[in-house]
């Protein structure tokens, strides 16, 4: 089972949000929210990048290092778990299912929302692959067939828990199945993007959705 992060375990989308428009307004952008929306799971470097460019501003690694900065400030306030999300995982992993989280973020990201908000320790996860262990980011598949193979399971044996278009797709080129949850994207979009299976929030996901693979 690979678990992406943002979206589905945690609510983070509102802080990077107000992180990364904090840290672009240091570089002369102003940065509206909706402004993001196209790099929804594409990695900070592209969710910063992106917007960078959108406002004729060439990209520069400091932006997101001052996006990171506010994010960590805000995380402590603004960062939710998802009900459901940390019940979920534990059944998961007290059923003997191998447990993994491959998300487009940065390790300092992941590490964060899963101790700080989802309130988990590490180890619940077999395997956490990041953004920085992969050359190409979600919409490729890379980061999911890296899980599958740190997990030792083969691709089609895996099932993806995404929230994102481009995590969808990246899922389906991985060969995996996957189960989206609309709590970034509406139904009809995931199921357009090749989602196997929609519902409305975590909470409402079941084991048998996520194992019909096997």
């Amino acid at each position: 089972m690979i678990f992406d992060m943002d979206g589905v375990l945690v609510d983070s989308e509102p802080v990077i949000n107000a992180a990364a428009i904090r840290g672009l307004a240091e570089f002369g952008i102003q940065a509206r929210p909706g402004d993001f929306q196209p790099f929804v799971g594409a990695g900070e470097d592209r969710y910063v990048g992106g917007v960078a460019e959108l406002h004729g501003k060439v990209y520069i690694p400091a932006m997101k290092r001052r996006t990171y900065d506010w994010y960590l400030k805000l995380l402590p306030e603004m960062g939710k778990a998802f009900p459901g999300a940390k019940k979920l995982v534990d059944l998961l992993r007290r059923h003997g299912i191998a447990c993994a989280v491959a998300s487009s973020a940065d390790r300092i990201k992941v590490e964060a929302n899963l101790t700080t908000v989802l309130g988990v320790p590490l180890d619940w996860f077999a395997v956490l692959v990041n953004g920085e262990d992969v050359v190409r980011r979600k919409p490729y598949p890379d980061i999911f067939l890296e899980a599958a193979r740190r997990l030792d399971v083969p691709a089609k044996k895996c099932c993806v828990l995404e929230d994102a278009v481009n995590g969808v797709q990246a899922a389906k080129a991985a060969g995996m199945r996957c189960v989206a949850v609309e709590t970034s994207f509406p139904r009809a979009t995931l199921a357009a993007a090749g989602a196997d299976l929609v519902r409305p929030t975590i909470a409402e996901v079941t084991p048998d959705d996520l194992l019909a693979n096997e």
